[in-house]
């Protein structure tokens, strides 16, 4: 059985400033179950109370706010949201990706977030971009040093679009990776450059077959960060091909 697909919400934005009701709702109209929120502290309750009336649940949240100062309200928000999953998402500056210091230095710092996170019985993860892969020591890429020092809690998600443009080979990374990856975000587009718009998912250059099957367990989280056509109507293309993709 497939796991969960959900969208990630910084694929809405801009719909979500306008009318987070409304948007939410179309998530859910155009067959999602799942929503993966990018501010945990934006009205928790609130959100909470809009979601579980449209049968949508969260199955995690990024926490970027988690490195700034005291993490406790976040963590407390993050628990009302219904999730166990907290994801930093940005804010590690990319040279500690360059050098095996600055790479032990960004474990020991999610390291004891993931052991702050526990108190709250919340579960810890890294998502990546492309400056995690472009950095190879030994043939291996950054992220992987990175995975070998985090605690066996923390969790990867692995933005399969950026690790491309970062140079990776996406399946073969996954596998390496193993169960490390409780997570994907799958994304499409040209995969040449990264200021290029983003596609729906199956309508670009990214092998997302391949994509999947290399990560057979890990959640599936849909996201476009720009779109050159109508967000909501490549969601609903992506979910399509997606779902068509692991029902064969």
């Amino acid at each position: 059985m497939a796991p969960p697909l959900g969208v990630q919400l910084y694929t809405v934005r801009d719909a979500l400033a306008a009318d987070r009701d409304a948007a939410l709702g179309r998530i859910a109209e155009i067959g999602f179950t799942a929503v993966e929120p990018f501010d945990p502290t934006a009205d928790p309750v609130g959100f909470r109370s809009v979601v579980d009336g449209l049968g949508l649940s969260v199955i995690a949240t990024h926490a970027r706010s988690l490195l700034d100062g005291e993490p406790g309200p976040v963590f407390e928000a993050i628990d009302i949201l219904g999730t166990d999953r907290a994801i930093v998402p940005a804010g590690i500056p990319a040279e500690e990706f360059t050098t095996h210091d600055g790479i032990a230095r960004t474990a020991d710092l999610l390291n004891g977030l993931a052991s702050r996170a526990a108190g709250h019985g919340i579960r810890l993860g890294y998502h990546n971009h492309w400056w995690e892969l472009e950095p190879v020591f030994e043939g291996r890429h950054a992220l992987e040093l990175l995975a070998e020092q985090l605690s066996p809690g923390v969790f990867l998600e692995v933005d399969t679009y950026w690790a491309a443009i970062g140079g990776a080979d996406v399946p073969a990374l996954l596998r390496r990776l193993g169960d490390r990856v409780e997570a994907l975000h799958v994304k499409d587009g040209p995969a040449t450059t990264r200021d290029e718009p983003h596609q729906a998912v199956g309508e670009g250059a990214m092998p997302v077959p391949e994509i999947l099957a290399a990560a057979p367990d890990a959640l599936r989280i849909v996201e476009l960060d720009t779109c050159a056509t109508d967000f909501f109507d490549a969601l609903a293309r992506s979910r399509a091909y997606v779902t068509e993709l692991e029902a064969a």
